[in-house]
This record gives structure tokens, C-alpha cells and sequence, in this order.
């Protein structure tokens, strides 16, 4: 996390980790790989998918998604994660989701469900059923544009 190249991240993955060990010294509970990494954001995750800190970490994280299409790669993997963190900082923020101007329109939260479902099925597969039958997102899209 101290790499050179790493510079023009300002050492983002280092802070991130040196965050999680203050707040938790801060609060008396003793520092652990897994309080470090379950307190991780999710732009620490993506980050990993950045050229840079991909190189640094030998495509390592590519092999998260073994059923993923032969098509996809390190910068398509990248770009659908960023998606998908910029429409869940919409939603943390409370930004109008289903709306193109004064239209409404469930394009977009629709766009972000197939990614999300193409990512679990790189993942694994056999996931999928287990998120379609507690995803209620296609209803109310559906009951939405009936309005």
C-alpha cells in the first residue's frame, strides 16, 4: 500500500485501512483483519480494479468472478462496479431514481438489477435464484410506469 505508483491515489487503500484502525482504537475495540475488512467502503473494493492497484496485486481480483464471459475484463468489471456505486450513492442521497427530467422512467435502476445479476452469476451462478425470489425491484418498476 506504499507503492510508488500509488502516489496519485494518495495512498487511498493505506488511508482507508488507517481509517478503520483509528475509528476502532478510538472506540476500544482491538484491530483485526476482519474488523479492518468488513469496515471497508465499497470504493475501497472497486478501487482494487483500478489499473494500478490491479498491477500491484497481479490481476488477483479478475478471479473473484470465474464464471464471468470471456468478453469482459478488468476495465469492463471496473466500469459496471462504478455504476453501480454511483446509482447506490443516488439512492444513499436521496436522489430522484426513477425520473429523466419530469418523466418517469425505471431505465436506469432496471440497467443497474441486470448488472448487479451479471456480476452474482460471474460470481457464481447458483446465487441468482436466491436474489430473484427476495428482488422485488421489476414489480415495482412495473406498478411505477402504471402510474
Amino acid at each position: 500500500m506504499r507503492h510508488n505508483s500509488l502516489r496519485s491515489s494518495h495512498f487511498f487503500l493505506r488511508s482507508s485501512v488507517q481509517k478503520t484502525e483509528a475509528k476502532l482504537t478510538r472506540r476500544g475495540i482491538p484491530i483485526t483483519s476482519g474488523k479492518v475488512i468488513s469496515d471497508q467502503t465499497f470504493g475501497f473494493w472497486l478501487s482494487f480494479f483500478l489499473a494500478h492497484h490491479y498491477s500491484l496485486v497481479g490481476g488477483q481480483p479478475i478471479h473473484i468472478f470465474p464464471h464471468k464471459p470471456i468478453t469482459e475484463n478488468r476495465a469492463t468489471i471496473y466500469s459496471k462496479l462504478d455504476e453501480i456505486r454511483s446509482f447506490r450513492n443516488r439512492v444513499n442521497h436521496c436522489e430522484p431514481i426513477c425520473f429523466v427530467g419530469h418523466v418517469i422512467s425505471c431505465a436506469d435502476a432496471l440497467d443497474i438489477r441486470t448488472k448487479i445479476y451479471d456480476l452474482i452469476e460471474w460470481i457464481d451462478p447458483e446465487l441468482k435464484p436466491f436474489f430473484e425470489s427476495i428482488d422485488s425491484i421489476q414489480s415495482k418498476a412495473n406498478q411505477l410506469m402504471r402510474i
